[in-house]
C-alpha cells in the first residue's frame, strides 16, 4: 500500500474511534439529561399526587381493586403528567391502586429507593428492558406521620431508542470527519513523501537496511560529524580504531578520549587527504570530506584505513634501503681500499701492502669491539655499526660513548631501543650533514631498571618555541614526503617510551640533545592495540 494509501486508512480508523467515543459519550450524556429532566417531571407528579386531600384521606384504609376514587386520582395525575405508572401504596407497600392492574395487591418495587425513611426520591427501578425512572414521595397525613408511597414512573428509553435519536447528528459529524481525515491524509502524505524524496516506506526501510549492512561492513572506519562536531555516524572498525565507547553516537567528539592531532585533523576546516594520523600505536590513514545536500554544508564524513602493517613493511623496506646504501659505501670504500693495495702491489711494496691490510682490518675490528664491548644487545649494537658506515658516507662522525655499557635485553625492549636510537640517530645525521665538525655521539646507560639512552649532536638545535612541537605528530622541519609521511618519527619514539613508562625529552646544549628513557619491565599494553613497526 502507498504512503497515501496508509495514511488514509489511519486516518479512517482514527475517525472511527473518535466516533465511537463520541456515541458512547453521546449516550451516556442522553441518559444523564433524561434523568435529570424527566426526574424532575415525575418527582412533582408524585408530589402532586401525595398531596392530594383525597388520597390522604383514603389510603389508610383503602383496598386493593376496591373503590374508584383513588384510581379516578391516580390515574388523573398520570395523564395530565404524561407519566406512563402511577402507583399508591400503604405503608407496608401493598399496591391499592395502580395504571397497571397487575400490580394491586402486590408489593411496590423501591429498588434503592429512600422513601421509607419519609423522603422523596427518583431513581431507575426494574432491570433491563423493564427500566422505570420512577419517582416516590411519602404520604402524609394531617399530623405529618407517613401513611403511604406515591410513585410516578416514566419508560427508561433503551439504548437503541436513544441512539436512533443521535443517528442525524453522528452522520453529519461521520461524514464532515471522512472528508476533513481524507484531506488531511493527502496533504499530509504529500509532505513526507516530498521530506523523503518520493520514497514509499518499504523503500525507505530497504535504503535503510543496506546502509546499516554496507556501512557496518566496510574493514575501513566511517565517522560522520554534523556541523556542531558531534558523531552522527560511527562504524564498528571506527570504534576499534579510534578507541570510541559505543553510544559515542550523538556525543560531542571534543569531549571524547580521542587523540588531540585527530580531532584537529576531523574538526578542521579544510578536507584532509589521504593524512597519516598516529592514534596510539597505529598509524591510519585519514580523508575527510564534506557532506552537502542542497548545497548546503551539513557536515563531513571521514574514513579510516588502519595502515600499521603497511607501514611496519614501508619502514622495514626502509631499513633495507639503509643496509643496502651501506653496503654500497662500503662496497666503495672497499674498491678504492682494493686499488690501494693494488698498487702497492705493482710497484712492489709488499711490507706496505701488509701494514695497509693490517690497518683496514684493526680499524674494522676496532669499531666492531668497540660497539659489541659496550652494548650486548646484537640488534642494536648492529643499528649503531651499520648507522657508523652510513654517517662516514655524509661525512659525519657518530661516536659511541666510551661509557656506554648495555646487557642483553628482551626481544620487546630490544625492538624498542632500535625503533627510538634508530629515529633519534637518523633525525641527527639529518640535522649535521654539510655542517662543518659534523658529529653526532650516542650514549646508552642501564641503570636502576631502566634504560637511559642520549643522542647528541653539533648541528643548530632546536627552537625553543618548537620544543614541545617536535614530537607532536606531522610535525617536521624536513620538506614533507610525498605521502606526507614525515613528522613521525619522534612521535612514534615518545609512543614507544611512554608505553614502557619512560619518557623523551629534548635540551640544546652546543646542539640538541635527546634522552630517551625506557624502563626495563614496561607496562602491560593495553588489549585490543596495535603495533607500530620499528623503522
Amino acid at each position: 500500500m502507498s504512503l497515501a494509501g496508509q495514511y488514509l486508512v489511519l486516518q479512517l480508523l482514527i475517525v472511527m474511534a473518535v466516533l465511537v467515543g463520541v456515541v458512547a459519550i453521546s449516550l451516556a450524556q442522553s441518559a444523564a439529561a433524561f434523568e435529570r429532566i424527566e426526574g424532575r417531571r415525575a418527582l412533582s407528579a408524585a408530589e402532586a399526587l401525595g398531596s392530594n386531600p383525597a388520597v390522604r384521606a383514603l389510603l389508610p384504609t383503602a383496598e386493593p381493586a376496591k373503590g374508584s376514587a383513588l384510581p379516578s386520582v391516580a390515574e388523573s395525575v398520570r395523564t395530565v403528567s404524561g407519566s406512563s405508572q402511577v402507583a399508591l401504596a400503604k405503608l407496608d407497600r401493598t399496591v391499592v391502586a395502580s395504571s397497571d392492574p397487575s400490580l394491586l395487591g402486590r408489593s411496590l418495587q423501591l429498588g434503592e429507593s429512600r422513601v421509607m425513611e419519609g423522603r422523596a426520591w427518583t431513581g431507575v427501578v426494574g432491570g433491563p428492558g423493564t427500566a422505570l425512572l420512577s419517582a416516590h414521595v411519602p404520604v402524609l397525613d394531617d399530623s405529618g406521620t407517613m401513611i403511604g408511597i406515591a410513585s410516578i414512573g416514566r419508560n427508561y428509553p433503551s439504548a437503541w431508542e436513544r441512539l436512533g435519536d443521535a443517528i442525524p447528528n453522528l452522520l453529519t459529524y461521520l461524514g464532515v470527519a471522512s472528508v476533513l481525515g481524507v484531506a488531511g491524509s493527502l496533504l499530509l502524505s504529500r509532505r513526507v513523501k516530498r521530506q523523503t524524496l518520493g520514497m514509499e516506506p518499504s523503500e525507505i526501510s530497504g535504503l535503510v537496511e543496506n546502509r546499516e549492512a554496507m556501512l557496518y561492513g566496510l574493514k575501513e572506519g566511517v565517522v560522520a560529524l554534523d556541523l556542531r562536531g558531534r558523531i552522527t555516524v560511527a562504524n564498528n572498525s571506527a570504534r576499534a580504531l579510534l578507541g570510541l565507547p559505543a553510544d559515542c553516537v550523538g556525543k560531542d567528539l571534543a569531549g571524547l578520549p580521542v587523540e588531540p592531532a585527530l580531532k584537529e585533523v576531523m574538526t578542521g576546516e579544510q578536507p584532509g587527504q589521504d593524512q597519516m594520523v598516529l592514534v596510539g600505536e597505529r598509524l591510519v590513514v585519514l580523508n575527510r570530506v564534506p557532506i552537502r545536500s542542497k548545497g548546503r554544508v551539513m557536515g563531513s564524513v571521514a574514513t579510516l584505513r588502519d595502515r600499521t602493517e603497511l607501514s611496519s613493511l614501508e619502514r622495514e623496506l626502509g631499513a633495507t634501503r639503509t643496509a643496502t646504501d651501506t653496503l654500497r659505501a662500503q662496497a666503495h670504500e672497499f674498491a678504492n681500499q682494493l686499488h690501494v693495495i693494488s698498487g702497492l702491489i705493482q710497484i712492489g711494496e709488499y711490507d706496505s701492502v701488509v701494514q695497509f691490510v693490517n690497518g683496514v682490518s684493526v680499524d674494522r675490528t676496532r669499531l666492531s669491539d668497540d660497539v659489541t664491548s659496550r652494548i650486548q644487545d646484537p640488534a642494536l649494537a648492529a643499528l649503531l655499526i651499520a648507522k657508523s658506515s652510513l654517517a662516514v658516507e655524509r661525512g659525519v662522525l657518530l661516536q659511541l660513548d666510551p661509557a656506554s655499557s648495555l646487557s642483553q635485553v628482551g626481544d620487546e625492549l630490544s625492538r624498542d631501543l632500535t625503533t627510538v636510537v634508530g629515529n633519534l640517530v637518523d633525525n641527527a645525521l639529518d640535522a649535521v650533514t654539510g655542517a662543518a665538525e659534523a658529529s653526532v655521539r650516542v650514549l646508552v646507560e642501564d641503570s636502576h631498571g631502566e634504560i637511559i639512552v642520549t643522542v647528541r649532536d653539533t648541528g643548530p638545535g632546536i627552537d625553543g618555541a618548537a620544543a614541545d612541537e617536535i614530537f607532536r605528530q606531522g610535525f617536521s622541519t624536513k620538506q614533507p614526503g610525498p605521502d606526507g609521511s614525515r613528522g613521525f618519527g619522534l612521535a612514534l619514539s615518545r609512543v614507544v617510551c611512554r608505553r614502557s613508562g619512560g619518557t623523551l625529552a629534548v635540551a640544546n646544549d652546543g646542539g640538541a640533545v635527546f634522552t630517551a628513557r625506557l624502563k626495563r619491565t614496561p607496562a602491560k599494553r593495553a588489549p585490543g592495540k596495535g603495533k607500530v613497526g620499528r623503522p
